[in-house]
């Protein structure tokens, strides 16, 4: 599954949510990807379009200058609507790079994966 998106939008501690560290994006066709995490849980959670949100342990994010590519787990497929992955484009001009990569690191520690392919 693809989305392209102007931009991501990171969050690594939102004081008004209980600290809740989220990333987001909406594509230029209204569809939206949230993932979050707060900080005393052992799972993060992901929306995308209208689903409810799901519960994860063990995802992989991969972060590019231009991609966030999130692979899930093949009992975790429903969550992507059947795709074992989600590749979002985005524009890295636009997105607070400093910001995106602090708040996946916060998101993803101890409960997944996080790559970097940043220089």
């Amino acid at each position: 599954m693809k989305i392209t998106a102007p931009l991501l939008l990171a969050n690594p501690c939102d004081e008004e949510e209980e600290n809740l560290a989220t990333v987001c994006c909406f594509s230029a066709q209204g569809d939206m990807f949230l993932m979050s995490r707060y900080p005393d849980e052992d799972e993060l959670e992901i929306s995308l379009g209208d689903n409810d949100p799901s519960s994860l342990a063990g995802v992989k994010v991969t972060l590019s200058p231009t991609r966030l590519l999130l692979e899930v787990a093949a009992g975790d497929v429903d969550v992507l609507n059947g795709d074992d992955h989600l590749e979002i484009q985005f524009d890295a001009e636009a997105t607070d790079m400093q910001e995106l990569e602090q708040t996946l690191t916060l998101i993803l520690d101890g409960v997944g994966t996080y790559a970097s392919e940043l220089s």
